[in-house]
């Protein structure tokens, strides 16, 4: 009984979901600068093509398991009704069949060929996506997980050899793309793993591939609409695996353009006597020994690079918005915002951390 309730709320889900999907898609088309928070990751609303391939075979998995459940539930119900107890049951054992040829052949040969089916139709959709060839335009991204924020690498081959001209945390900024095969920029995504097994998914945008140590896997991504599409890890990885948020945030090509340039800009140094005091207590605490900021002796590569780190739009992985409020938590203890994460407790006075928080925000 439990089992069947559990069915069909998971259906009375996914119909509500499909409803959802079917509204959205009859909305008014979004203009290219219009942003939007897509907070509700909803797999049902594919807004990439990779995305639409995995829906599409989801639709055909969940139509043959409604049938199939529909026949089963029926037949259940109809022997329930049909041959329940009567009032004068002798209480006797009914005659019992055994060796029924074509029941043994109807439960045994239709499940194999409604598995065959499904195999070939989820394979051929793996392969299509897998195998599909980026064009030269493609932006080039590696992505490495880290227990438990995401190390964000843009890069370009020169000569053969991938160089980096961006790099950032937790935020992935891309073009958005097209359906016009003539318009398409689709971003390429290598993703790596520094330690344990992660897994990333941003269900709107594309399927779920693990981040695995010593390896490299790949997938790629080509959204339709701008805005804010909200992803996690799906791989259980340790105390924080539940804060290892992830945004992918789609802009028009100028707006992405913008947001390039001003991350290659160089740093401009601080310039009140505030900013100052923080730059040199940045230096006094050993900051550098974990984060790097381009165009300045800190060069750690243990924590996410704080180039630019005021732009963002959460710290933490998405623990907590990047704001001056939560930024001086963090400071000073990063614990009571992510207990178990690798930056410890510098023991900082008030006075130090607004002057440290001060200088981090310059880095814009």
């Amino acid at each position: 009984m439990h089992c069947l309730m559990a069915l069909v709320l998971a259906f009375l889900i996914v119909g509500a979901n499909l409803a959802a999907a079917a509204e959205v898609s009859d909305a008014p088309a979004l203009s290219e600068s219009e942003k939007v928070q897509h907070r509700v990751a909803d797999m049902f609303q594919p807004l990439s093509k990779p995305a639409e391939m995995i829906h599409d075979v989801s639709l055909v998995v969940l139509f043959v398991c409604a049938v199939i459940f529909v026949i089963v539930t029926g037949m259940l119900a109809y022997v329930v009704i049909k041959f329940r107890k009567p009032g004068d049951d002798d209480g006797q054992e009914p005659p019992q069949i055994y060796g029924s040829r074509n029941i043994e052949l109807a439960w045994t040969v239709i499940p194999i060929l409604i598995t065959i089916v499904l195999a070939f139709v989820t394979t051929r959709t793996i392969g299509e996506i897998q195998n599909a060839e980026m064009p030269e335009n493609a932006l080039k991204i590696r992505v490495v997980g880290h227990q438990w924020w995401w190390e964000v690498h843009y890069y370009e081959e020169v000569d053969g050899q991938p160089v980096t001209y961006i790099v950032t945390a937790n935020e992935i900024h891309v073009p958005v793309s097209s359906k016009d095969p003539d318009k398409r920029r689709p971003t390429h995504i290598l993703l790596q793993s520094a330690d344990v097994v992660h897994s990333f998914w941003v269900p709107q945008l594309a399927g779920k591939i693990d981040l695995v140590p010593n390896r490299t896997n790949d997938l790629w991504i080509d959204p339709y609409v701008t805005g804010t599409f909200f992803g996690n890890c799906a791989e259980y990885c340790g105390t924080q695996h539940a804060n290892m948020l992830l945004r992918v945030i789609v802009q028009t090509p100028e707006e992405f353009e913008e947001w390039k340039q001003e991350q290659m800009a160089p740093n401009l140094p601080p310039q009140t006597a505030q900013e100052i005091r923080g730059h040199q207590l940045y230096f006094d605490y050993s900051c550098v020994n974990c984060h790097k900021i381009e165009g300045s002796p800190s060069k750690g590569i243990f924590g996410p690079d704080l180039n630019k780190v005021w732009t963002r739009q959460t710290l933490g992985a998405g623990v907590a918005p990047m704001d001056e409020k939560h930024l001086k938590i963090w400071v000073k203890d990063p614990q009571v915002l992510k207990v178990g994460c690798l930056m410890p407790d510098m023991q900082l006075l008030d006075n130090e951390v607004d002057d440290i928080v001060a200088y981090l925000k310059t880095l814009k």
